[in-house]
This record gives C-alpha cells, structure tokens and sequence, in this order.
C-alpha cells in the first residue's frame, strides 16, 4: 500500500505540524509527502527522514503540472492520495479524472472561513474548494462539530469519518524561555497566542479585551507568534488601542514550546476552528488555555477545572477569563489546571490514538476495495 500526502507546502502552524506528525508515525516506506512550494514544510520532512517529492510549476494550476503529478501517481503505483489544504483538494479533484486512486481529505479548518476577508472572490474560491471536498471518497473531521458543519454544507454524511486530532505527548521539552531575556519579569502576567495573523484568528477581539484588562492590571502583556497579511493591520490596531507597549509581535518562531513554558496562559479567540493543535500543545506544557468555543475546542476543555471556553467573538467574556486567569495565578491554582489539562489531553488525544485512527481509514477502505473485486473473480 502506496499513500500520497498532498499539501501546497506553504503550510506553518498547524496544519503543517498534523502533517508532520503523521507522516513521522507511519512507515516510511508505504508514505511520501508532495508539496507544490518549497517552504517549511518540505524542510522539515527532509530533517525527520520522511519521503518527498516537489512538483515544480511556474503556475499554480497548469495542465502540464497534472500530468506531473498524475504520471507520479501512475509510476509509483500510489494507491491513496490523502489532501491536506484547499489548493491540494482542488487538484486532487481534476486527477481523479487523470489517474486511479482512492482520495482522503482531512478538512483541518472550515471551508466557508478559509478565504475570510477576500470578498467575492474569496466566496468564489470558498465554492471552488467545497465543491471539490464533496467528490472526495472519505473526508476526514478532527471533531465531532466539524463533521456536523460538513455534512450540513452538503458532503454525503457516509464519506465523513471523525478523528480526534493528537500531538507526541512522549516529545521531550526544552527548557522554557528566561522572561528577562524579553524584558519581563515574574511579576509580569503573560498571554501567549500562537495563531497565524488572519482574520479567522480574530486578534482583535483579543486586542479589544487586552485593553479592558489593562485599565486594572497594567501587568499584563500579549505574545503574538505567527505572521500573516494582517501583520501591519494589527500593528496599526495596537496602536490606536493604546496597548503597543503590551503587544508583542515575535513573528514566526520555530521555538514555540519554549515560550508555551513561559507564558502563564495559552489563548485562542478564533472565530472558526475543527481542533486546534495549539490547545494540544500547550496542554503538553502544562500551560492552561482560554479558547473561543469553536470545533472541538470543548471535547479538551469539558468544563472549567480545564480551561476556560468563551463565546466566539465575545469581548465581555474573554476579558472575564484572562481577569479569572489572573486570580487563579495569585492563588496557586493555574498550576494544578494545567498538570490536570495535560492527563486528560495526553490520554484522549495522543499521536499514537490519532495515527492508529487513520490508518484504519485506509484499511477499511483497501477491505472495501478488495470486497468489491472478489465478487467480480
């Protein structure tokens, strides 16, 4: 059994680290990874050993790149094309026609919020990319509310199989970042959000909460790892808040844990999400975390002693939590949340669990296949 990883390679947060972590699980010799872009990506498979192939194009969407990619499937006998990314879905739509595999998608985000922010033309790429996910033969959810939301935007609720996504609880951890090296202090509260800088993210909200909490507690700093076309937009959003000086862009960082073990809470105020593997990886550090309840951000936190969930988009309740948060470190009890966060998310969502589940996927599928076959012997 042959499986093709698809993805455009301009990956950087979590989709990139699903990919990664999968491909690391499996055998190296049934997996290879495809990316369109020489990015991160493809840099990090090389470091883990992992097999890749870059099809090079001078256009994003070529004939000429299809048949690249079809006559690669054909040679290397590629059983199952397993897209990750509305690029690769796409594309793996128009093979189908080219060459004979079974197709995998994992949706790791909302279709209809893929192209916040685009206008019109971000609607018609929305279409484009559902309509392609709708001829996929499985579509993976990483939550049991994504399922929902995908059967209700019109994929066929029998192609649908849910897989709680994991992390590598067994990763071993550096140590965490010194605060004074940033200039803070131990006095200092600081939130960290790790999220690509787009609209989807809803940093503003963030923003806006931020600045409530500091007319009480001037104490307060906000941690942005990641970047994106809002970068500047943001920085402007700082600005006229008044909060600059307690805004800190650190840009994309490769040295994420580190800062997980620094930060005395982990937030996301994303207005759409399937599993963020954010949340995973904080819990892996046993730093607590504040999510907007989107996706499956309630199956890890099932109620308050693991973190706090607030209404996505609600300014009054997320400053609530981040001002509970606060207390709760005064009181020695963010600790002993996030020791509880880390048990629970290490037994339920753990690599092992996730990689098993999918590749049961394939099976189940080359079961079908080969069901199908024996009554025409």
């Amino acid at each position: 059994m042959k499986i093709l990883h698809l993805n455009a390679g301009n990956e950087t947060g979590g989709g990139m680290h699903h990919i990664l972590g999968l491909l690391k699980e499996f055998n190296r010799d049934e997996f290879v990874l495809g990316v369109l872009e020489k990015g991160e990506l493809l840099k990090q498979a090389k470091k883990w050993g992992i097999q890749t192939v870059y099809f090079s194009n001078h256009l994003k969407l070529s004939i000429p790149l299809m048949r690249k990619i079809a006559s690669f499937i054909k040679k290397e006998r590629i059983r199952f094309v397993h897209t990750h990314g509305p690029r690769a879905n796409v594309y793996a739509k128009i093979l189908k026609k080219m060459a004979s595999f079974h197709w995998i998608v994992t949706v790791h985000s909302d279709p209809a919020h893929d192209f916040m922010g685009k206008g019109l033309y971000g609607n018609f790429l929305s279409h484009i990319h559902l309509n392609a996910i709708r001829h996929a033969d499985r579509v993976i959810a990483i939550s049991e509310p994504f399922r929902t939301n995908l059967n209700g935007a019109g994929v066929e609720n029998r192609k649908i199989i849910t897989a709680l996504n994991g992390i590598d609880f067994r990763k071993k951890l550096d140590s965490p970042h010194v605060r004074d090296d940033f200039g803070f202090s131990n006095h200092d509260f600081l939130f960290l959000m790790v999220a690509r800088l787009e609209p989807v993210k809803g940093h503003q909200i963030a923003f806006e909460a931020l600045a409530q909490l500091l007319a009480g507690h001037a104490n307060c700093h906000l941690l942005l790892a990641g970047d994106g076309s809002l970068t500047d937009k943001l920085k402007d959003a700082a600005r006229d808040l008044g909060i600059e000086n307690h805004v800190h862009f650190l840009g994309h960082r490769q040295d994420i844990d580190k800062f997980y073990g620094m930060a005395d809470v982990t937030m996301l105020t994303s207005l759409s999400e399937s599993f963020p593997l954010v949340l995973l990886e904080s819990a892996r550090a046993k730093t607590p975390v504040i999510a907007s309840d989107v996706g499956g951000v309630a199956e890890l936190l099932c109620d308050k002693s693991y973190g706090w969930r607030t209404s996505p988009g609600n300014i009054r309740e997320l400053t609530s939590a981040m001002e509970e948060a606060m207390v709760f470190r005064d009181r020695g009890m963010l600790q002993s949340m996030g020791e509880k966060l880390k048990s629970h998310a290490s037994s339920k969502f753990s690599l092992e669990i996730f990689a098993e589940n999918v590749y049961n996927i394939y099976l189940s599928m080359e079961h079908v296949n080969d069901s199908i076959k024996s009554r025409w012997i």
